[in-house]
């Protein structure tokens, strides 16, 4: 496990899943039973990986990417470290031969994404990136819905993500100063269009093509040392995504944004029969034959109660951590063949969108994506 010192690597890949995996009995295979995970941890600061070993008992760490690979023992290679290591770390690994599972995007290029995918294919190692979105209560709800045939002919798709990152002057950053340099792979398109991309291509249907407006709305910003830093990374995209049969979805992401709703993302889905609200966990909707007869006019005031006239979407199950669940197909996908459709191939996909909004930004026009031919290896 490459980069688990970070927040995310830490929080959700180790603790909320590689170790709650464990603590919980181990993966459950087909065939009734049960396998318990050897997390090794490596990274390049050795005080970080000691602490971190020592506070979850953990016997294996190293700063030797190279030693854990040549290893036999270790079968899987995980990689959440920042995005402009990952290429060159994801490539020794599978070199020596290992299943290799990485955080998105699995690139900063869609040229490095694809040499990526048709490595892994050359291999013959098993692969897979990171697709949590899809594993949230309130888009799992959703996915219901789509399936269910709820919405009837969906019309549009609304998103809205984002919240107020600190600069880090007078306050903390919740955010590593590197999300926001260019040079290192920083960027809300790179970090949050890949995040679109799966979402709308398995809930509704894939991305055709794509305008969109990235902006550096803060340009100075305080590291995690409290030194000032030029931010030359966008903080902020606001993204229209063209599907087929005339289906819009539009969604702003930005880190320079106070939050005034219910969730830090939330989407709106309307079609003919149907619409729906769909945020982490919570999912209201309201049926054609519900729909209330709302009048303009602006000389009075308000008095329906709008969020009042939808109706909550139930549970019917008990959710998961997101990326727990996906840890799991992906360590059945390793050692039984089970079906695994988050491979580097969609992971490609996601890259693509990322730069052709980065494009569609800097030229100010439409982008249309093309279907990527991996080959056979």
């Amino acid at each position: 496990m490459n980069g688990v010192t970070g927040r995310m690597g830490h929080r959700q890949h180790l603790v909320r899943s590689v170790l709650a995996i464990n603590a919980g009995g181990g993966v459950a295979l087909s065939g009734g039973e049960r396998v318990l995970l050897r997390p090794v941890l490596v990274g390049r600061n050795e005080g970080k990986l000691r602490d971190l070993a020592v506070q979850h008992d953990l016997a294996d760490w190293t700063t030797d990417l190279d030693a854990a690979l040549a290893d036999p023992a270790n079968e899987i290679y995980f990689d959440a470290q920042v995005t402009s290591a990952r290429v060159g770390a994801v490539t020794r690994a599978m070199e020596a031969g290992k299943h290799v599972y990485a955080e998105k995007p699995i690139a900063e290029s869609l040229e490095d994404a694809i040499t990526l995918a048709k490595a892994a294919r050359a291999a013959g190692v098993k692969n897979g990136v990171v697709q949590d979105k899809l594993f949230l209560p309130g888009l799992r709800k959703l996915q219901r819905l789509v399936e269910g045939g709820f919405f009837g002919r969906v019309l549009s798709v609304r998103g809205e993500f984002g919240y107020w990152v600190f600069e880090g002057d007078w306050q903390e950053a919740q955010r590593p100063s590197w999300n926001y340099r260019a040079a290192d792979g920083g960027g809300i398109v790179l970090d949050m269009f890949p995040h679109w991309h799966y979402v709308l291509e398995n809930l509704f249907g894939p991305v055709r093509a794509v305008t969109a407006r990235a902006v550096t709305h803060v340009p100075r910003r305080w590291d995690e040392a409290g030194t000032p830093y030029d931010a030359t990374a966008d903080d902020a995209a606001y993204g229209i995504f063209e599907l087929a049969d005339g289906l819009v979805a539009q969604i702003n992401s930005s880190w320079t944004t106070r939050v005034f709703r219910d969730e830090l993302v939330e989407f709106q889905v309307d079609g003919t029969e149907g619409s729906a609200v769909a945020g982490l966990r919570r999912c209201r909707v309201q049926h054609r034959s519900m729909t209330p007869k709302p009048v303009w006019n602006p000389d009075l005031p308000a008095t329906e109660p709008f969020r009042g006239q939808w109706q909550e979407v139930p549970d019917n199950a008990e959710f998961d951590n997101g990326f727990k669940v996906q840890w799991e197909m992906f360590v059945r996908h390793v050692l039984e063949d089970a079906p695994f459709p988050h491979d580097f191939a969609s992971g490609v996909r996601g890259v693509q969108l990322a730069e052709a909004g980065l494009r569609s930004s800097a030229e100010g026009r439409r982008v249309a994506l093309s279907p990527i031919d991996l080959g056979d290896a």
